[in-house]
This record gives structure tokens, C-alpha cells and sequence, in this order.
């Protein structure tokens, strides 16, 4: 036991293990979870320890009752910052507060309706890429789609097919470097002078690079797209300012770090779940049949769309893109009985919370109908698949009608069947999938 009561993991088990943990840290964290409680301390030597949790309350607590003496941990404002700059997603205190008030119009859903026509195009393209009649690992497609559709949403059709391959290799890239950084601290020293931390912050000037010469065009060109980085671009302060160059290209950077690879993983999960549940599947198809005859436009077929939207949400309960979120408190703060000291490490772990029996009924069976009207607002206190609270996510109706409109294709033009007998996951910064294999065949 260490102080505060709560239950601690030793840093010698915590290096025991680190190979496992390196590779997928939350059978770990599962086994400490039944073994110690909802809450337990892992010491990472060094005098550093990390608080986790899958205490929903204490998770409402933090991100909305009393977010105010909270901030974002320095995975996100520093190491994640490094390779994306100073955007939204990593910036704190009056920054964030600023970008967040000049941002959220722009996500808006009457804004966002001006970009359907860009994410169903794009959406289109990419599954046309589907082989039929045969085993296929259907992440690198959505992945594909999902970055395709950030791109098209972003820059319309200026962006050439280099530039987008490049980018994404970028993404990717800082991305795994990222995730060795943190799950190996040990090896920070190596990093360094194996020239492997520079080359990925290298690869990050480059991006920057690109994206400065897709934004230049644009306003050299004085032509108006009605795309988000029009929007960028005519964004205002309250000073009647906008966003100068570095700003504008930080922002878009978290848009494809956030905007992509969450939205990659869960369509990967929607499609692994619904090849399992073939009466799932049908009353997917059967609605989107019914909605496509029946809308007159995209917003509309979407909003008629209730049951997928439904599918999607639980496919994110079960598989939550973003499977923990990390807070760090300014001053010593009191929960029920238990006593959090400045500056503590806080991780919460939406994977756990998401499947907990205290909260879900069956909460390992895959159930859409927990979503059906009316339903839903009562998992709000332990639902979280775009985060809670004022640091919610901003693109989160973006990703939804991305998702409701590809999910929708999908099962529209195929009926998909697994080759695997489990899904298998992979948690990197997102929870990833892992040897996707499906069969899609033309219905």
C-alpha cells in the first residue's frame, strides 16, 4: 500500500514486464485492475509514479465537475507537441481557451454540411478499392479512406497524390516513434544518439513544409473552395485577427493526427463487428435502403441513418479509439475519501470504463440497442469515445458523419464476413486494430 491508500505496482514488476507492455499494455493493466481495484499507483522509478484509474466517477470528477484545477499531462503539451506544434489538441491554459473559441465554429454542423459532398466523394474512392471474393486486411483501406478524407476536406482537390502519400507516411511515422518514447523512458538516452529522435523530427519539418505551400497557393490563388482550410483561413479573433502562419499549420497538423487515425480505427471495429453479427449487418442495410430512397440530401440521409449511427457508437464502447485519457492536477484535490497530491499523473482508462460490469449490462456482448433513443443519455456519466467536458473533442460530429456515411456505403455495397476467429487489437496512441481479415462480396 502506498500513501493515499492507494494499492502500488513496484517498479521492479513494472520493468519486468516491460516487453509486454510495450506491445500491449492493457492485459497489464487489466490484471493490476482486478487484482488491486478501480484505482493503483505504477512506480516508474525515478521517483515518477502514474496514477490509473477506471473509477467513472472520479473520471466525471476530473474531466467536467472540477476540470478547472486539471490540465493535459506532458505527453500531450510536450512530447505529442514536438512532432504537431501548439494546437488545440496539445495546448493549455489561455492558448488552448483562445484557439478552442476560434475553432469551434468552424466544426459547426451547419459548416460541416458544406463538406459532405468532399467526405462522400472520398469515401466513394477508397471502397472502390475493395477486392471482393477473398480474405483482406481491411485497416490500410480505411486507413487510406480516413486520410483521404481529412485531405479532401481540408485542401479539395489541391493537394496532389505525393504530397498526401508523404504526409501520411509523416503521420504514421511520428507517431510510432511517439509510442516508443513513452513505453520505453529507458531508452530516451538511445533515441538520442541513435539520430532516430532527429530524423522523425526531421520528417516533421517536412510536413510543415508541405502544408506551408499547399496554404500559400491558396492564397495566392484568391480562390474560395469552401473547405476547412478556407474556414482556417477566415477564422477571427476577437481582435479581428486571424491565425498567423506557424498557428494555421499547427492546427493542421492536429487535424491529421486526430482526424484520421481515430476515425481509421473505429470504421476497422464497426466493420470486424458487424462481419460477426450478420443480423446486424442486415438491419444496417436494410435502413440505409431505406434512407438513400428517401433523403433528398446527404444531412438528411444521415440523420435517417439512426440504427448505424447506433452500431458505430457501441462498435466505440467496446473498441474506443482513444482508450485512455491522462490529466495532471495544479493543486492538492479531495475525492470521496481519496487524497490526490499535486501534480499527480492521472491515466484513465476508457477501455475498462467502457466494459465495466458496474456499468454495462453484458458488457463484453456487442449490442447497438444500448444506443436506441432515448437510451443513450444514460451512459453519459461513463461514456466517453470523443473524451468529456470542456476538452471534448471538436471534430467529433465530423468524425460521426464520416463514419455514418462510410458505414453506410460499405454495407450498402457488400455483405462482409470474418476470416479471424477474434478480433485482435494493437494500442499504440489510439487503439489500433490488428489482422483485420475480412471477405466483403457484392450483395
Amino acid at each position: 500500500m502506498s500513501k493515499n491508500g492507494i494499492p502500488s505496482v513496484s517498479v521492479f514488476r513494472f520493468l519486468s514486464r516491460a516487453g509486454q507492455i510495450l506491445k500491449n499494455p492493457l492485459p497489464f493493466h487489466h490484471e493490476n485492475f482486478e487484482k488491486l481495484g478501480a484505482i493503483f499507483r505504477v512506480n516508474l522509478g525515478f521517483g515518477k509514479s502514474m496514477i490509473f484509474s477506471r473509477d467513472a466517477k472520479l473520471a466525471q470528477y476530473v474531466l467536467q465537475k472540477n476540470h478547472k484545477n486539471y490540465h493535459k499531462s506532458e505527453i500531450q503539451t510536450k512530447e505529442l507537441a514536438k512532432y504537431v506544434g501548439k494546437g488545440l489538441l496539445t495546448s493549455e491554459g489561455d492558448h488552448w481557451k483562445k484557439q478552442r473559441k476560434l475553432l469551434q465554429p468552424t466544426f459547426h454542423k451547419k459548416q460541416l454540411v458544406q463538406l459532405l459532398t468532399a467526405i462522400q466523394k472520398a469515401i466513394t474512392a477508397e471502397l472502390d478499392k475493395i477486392t471482393t471474393n477473398a480474405p483482406i486486411d481491411v485497416f490500410p483501406i480505411f486507413n487510406d479512406l480516413a486520410f483521404q478524407t481529412v485531405v479532401k476536406s481540408l485542401f479539395s482537390s489541391a493537394a496532389n497524390q505525393k504530397d498526401i502519400n508523404r504526409l501520411q507516411y509523416i503521420t504514421e511515422s511520428a507517431q510510432r516513434m511517439l509510442v516508443k518514447e513513452l513505453r520505453q523512458p529507458f531508452k530516451k538516452w538511445w533515441f538520442h544518439l541513435s539520430g532516430e529522435l532527429a530524423r522523425n523530427k526531421d520528417l516533421t519539418l517536412e510536413a510543415r513544409d508541405i502544408l506551408k505551400k499547399l496554404v500559400q497557393d491558396r492564397k495566392e490563388s484568391k480562390e474560395r473552395k469552401g473547405d476547412l482550410l478556407d474556414m482556417l483561413l477566415e477564422a477571427r479573433y476577437e481582435d479581428g485577427n486571424g491565425m498567423d502562419a506557424e498557428q494555421l499549420i499547427d492546427e493542421i497538423l492536429i487535424i491529421f493526427t486526430a482526424g484520421h487515425e481515430t476515425t481509421s480505427n473505429a470504421l476497422t471495429f464497426t466493420c470486424e463487428l458487424l462481419a460477426r453479427h450478420s443480423e446486424v449487418q442486415e438491419k444496417v442495410a436494410t435502413e440505409v435502403r431505406s434512407a438513400r430512397a428517401q433523403s433528398t440530401s446527404l444531412m438528411e440521409f444521415i440523420k435517417s441513418c439512426s440504427y448505424t449511427k447506433q452500431v458505430i457508437e457501441e462498435s466505440m464502447r467496446l473498441y474506443p479509439p482513444v482508450y485512455f485519457i491522462d490529466r495532471v492536477n495544479f493543486e492538492e484535490d479531495t475525492f470521496e475519501n481519496l487524497v490526490i497530491p499535486k501534480g499527480s499523473n492521472l491515466l484513465f482508462s476508457l477501455f475498462e470504463i467502457h466494459r465495466s460490469k458496474e456499468f454495462w449490462q453484458e458488457p463484453e456482448k456487442f449490442d447497438p440497442d444500448r444506443f436506441a433513443e432515448g437510451k443513450a443519455l444514460q451512459y453519459s456519466a461513463y461514456y466517453y469515445p470523443f473524451g468529456a467536458g470542456p476538452r471534448m473533442c471538436i471534430g467529433n460530429n465530423f468524425a460521426m458523419y464520416e463514419m455514418i456515411l462510410a458505414t453506410a456505403e460499405v454495407v450498402e455495397k457488400f455483405k462482409i464476413s470474418a476470416k479471424t476467429e477474434n478480433i485482435k487489437i494493437k494500442p499504440l496512441i489510439t487503439l489500433k486494430p490488428e489482422e483485420a481479415f475480412l471477405e466483403f462480396n457484392l450483395r
